[in-house]
């Protein structure tokens, strides 16, 4: 292994010993009971990433081991459920997109989002207008938000929503991913970075999130609606009549 892999290890290893540490000692609980509130009202987990921060939607939304009730939400639904010509998903226009503060409600029309609903929105920066308009929209709205996001690295930049402010200013709970200022962990010699870690840290988070969730609904004595693997026996079959409760309420697009 050379010194840089050997430096990024260590780097993912600390960051995922720290939410460990953070969420051991209850840095989950605020979020994870407000998950339990909103399925035990009937809600569903609305989760919102644009960019490499859609993976952490991913990690959450339509997975083995994930909670049945979840819906993804994503920019490419303009287009697929809205008014929005297909042009507008190639990479340059999609990056405009995630910036564009005017997005947010267009976004919020075609989405599958019932009054009882929570909100997960993920952003490493935290700033960019779609996912700041979404949050404040889904506020306005009632609901709860919990919001995944780097604050060193949010801290450090201006917002580029005309309210001024940031992911974690809306949120009524913000999960510190630990990425640092610009996501990466090694610096290349000539200048630039490597190694970024907000993918990972957010997956952990993820699967974190959902473990606490989980495990309350048990300890509540209820049966949790957990998606199995399709490539088991029995797997479609398993997840196609918990699906069926949502019927109309969860989108899992490509």
């Amino acid at each position: 292994m050379s010194e840089n892999l050997a430096t990024f290890a260590l780097e993912v290893s600390a960051r995922l010993d720290e939410l460990t540490r953070w969420a051991v000692s209850g840095g989950l609980d605020g979020a994870a009971a407000a998950l339990v509130d909103a399925l035990g009202a009937g809600g569903v987990i609305q989760v919102f990433g644009t960019g490499h921060s859609e993976a952490f939607a991913m990690e959450i939304a339509g997975r083995a081991g994930g909670l049945i009730p979840t819906s993804k939400i994503a920019l490419r639904d303009l287009v697929l459920h809205g008014s929005r010509d297909a042009s507008s998903l190639n990479s340059l226009e999609t990056s405009i997109l995630e910036r564009e503060t005017g997005i947010a409600e267009e976004l919020f029309d075609v989405s599958l989002v019932d009054p009882r609903d929570i909100f997960i929105i993920a952003s490493n920066s935290g700033v960019n207008g779609s996912v700041v308009g979404l949050a404040l929209l889904a506020r306005q709205r009632g609901h709860k938000i919990i919001a995944v996001t780097s604050l060193e690295h949010t801290n450090a930049v201006e917002t580029k929503h005309p309210s001024g402010l940031r992911l974690s200013e809306i949120a009524d709970f913000v999960i510190d991913n630990r990425a640092p200022f610009g996501d990466t962990t090694l610096e290349v010699s000539g200048g630039g970075g490597v190694g970024a870690v907000s993918s990972i840290t957010g997956a952990y988070i993820a699967q974190m999130l959902t473990i606490e969730t989980v495990r309350r609904l048990v300890d509540a004595g209820e049966k949790p609606p957990i998606y199995v693997s399709a490539n088991i026996p029995g797997g479609d079959e398993h997840n196609a009549a918990l699906v069926g409760r949502y019927a109309g309420r969860l989108r899992r697009d490509a």
